[in-house]
């Protein structure tokens, strides 16, 4: 007699048989859950897709820990008031405004920005402008420093591009800077408002609105003027512009920035001189005016004349420190002229002296 547990059974293993067609179908279901969550997981995040740190548009930009609370607020500020209420808030009764951009590397303490507006303190006439001066600030930290000082700052957001630093003349970043200078302008004239560009290294030394052409719609100032303020052909400066608010000039504007795309090298003073004789400008029918250094003067040709000077530019020249220099150098011939009981007859600028 073979014993039980030796002797064949007659039945199959009912019990581990069915036990591995549980786990089977356990492992098939959980594998089947498992990809669909995959799924699901790749959908909401997926892996592989790039951001686009030109498409991020974060309503405001990450502060450090050093941030204050008043630089928040400040930001804050000029996130709910629209550039159009600032226009509104600066302009004279006639509409016009007075328009400078500022970055960091311009606006920090002892830079340009505060040699441009102590221009404005000690100048003849150049005080009650301050209310009418819009700075158009490219970067948080120079609209934190300018709300600092000043009442009409704006904040003007550029997704994709860092203005902070110094921008070297004709870098790229500088060329980009120079376009949004335009496109911006354009706008305010879209608007409605006639406006003075002026650069930040410009001095204020006099009210130059008695200088301005009472005819024309675009007036310039030069690096080098030659005798007539209709000659397209004296060697413009953009840094110092008065443009009045009219069809002629948007249409105009709109042309200039589209025009960089022709120029991709340029930048805006260079573009102007390839399209000012274009047909058409011609047919836009624009008035141009072209400013005399005599009264709107810089490192490129001085004023011949303190008596009559209203601007002084630090032009024809690169490097934040030697317009610094020479800046100061202005101002200094200034305080002294305005100290004298006489009156000067024969100027003599100590600059340019780095600026050379």
């Amino acid at each position: 007699m073979n014993s039980p547990s030796s002797s064949p059974s007659k039945f199959p293993d009912l019990g581990f048989s069915i036990g591995q067609k549980e786990v089977k179908k356990i492992l098939v279901l959980f594998l089947g859950l498992a990809a669909s969550c995959l799924l699901l997981y790749k959908a909401a995040y997926p892996l592989h897709q790039e951001l686009d740190v030109n498409n991020l548009t974060s309503p405001r930009p990450l502060l450090d820990h050093t941030s204050s609370s008043s630089s928040q607020k400040k930001y804050e500020r000029s996130k709910s008031i629209s550039f159009r209420e600032v226009l509104e808030n600066a302009a004279t009764e006639n509409r016009t405004v007075i328009v400078t951009t500022l970055n960091q590397a311009w606006a920090e303490p002892n830079s340009l920005f505060d040699l441009f507006l102590e221009s404005f303190r000690i100048g003849q006439g150049t005080q009650r402008l301050l209310k009418h001066v819009v700075v158009v600030c490219l970067d948080p930290k120079a609209f934190d420093r300018c709300s600092q000082l000043h009442t009409n700052c704006y904040y003007l957001e550029t997704l994709g591009t860092d203005f902070s630093g110094e921008k070297l003349f004709a870098t790229p970043d500088y060329l980009k800077m120079m376009w949004r200078r335009i496109e911006l302008l354009t706008q305010v004239l879209e608007m409605g408002f006639n406006f003075i560009f002026t650069d930040a290294d410009i001095m204020w030394l006099r009210d130059p609105f008695p200088r301005l052409y009472p005819d024309g719609d675009f007036q310039m100032a030069c690096d080098r003027f030659f005798g007539d303020p209709n000659d397209s052909d004296n060697w413009v400066n953009g840094g110092f512009t008065y443009v009045k608010s009219n069809n002629r000039s948007i249409e105009f504007y709109k042309f200039w920035y589209k025009s960089r795309l022709d120029y991709p090298e340029l930048h805006d003073q260079d573009v102007f001189n390839q399209i000012k004789h274009k047909a058409l400008v011609s047919e836009i029918g624009i008035q141009m005016r072209f400013f005399d250094t005599v009264y709107f003067g810089g490192f490129c040709q001085t004023s011949r004349d303190i008596n009559l000077v209203c601007t002084m530019h630090a032009n024809c020249c690169i490097g934040l420190e030697k317009k610094l220099y020479d800046l100061n150098l202005v101002l200094d011939d200034w305080r002294k002229y305005l100290s004298s009981s006489e009156k000067v007859k024969n100027t003599t600028w100590s600059v340019p002296m780095k600026c050379t």
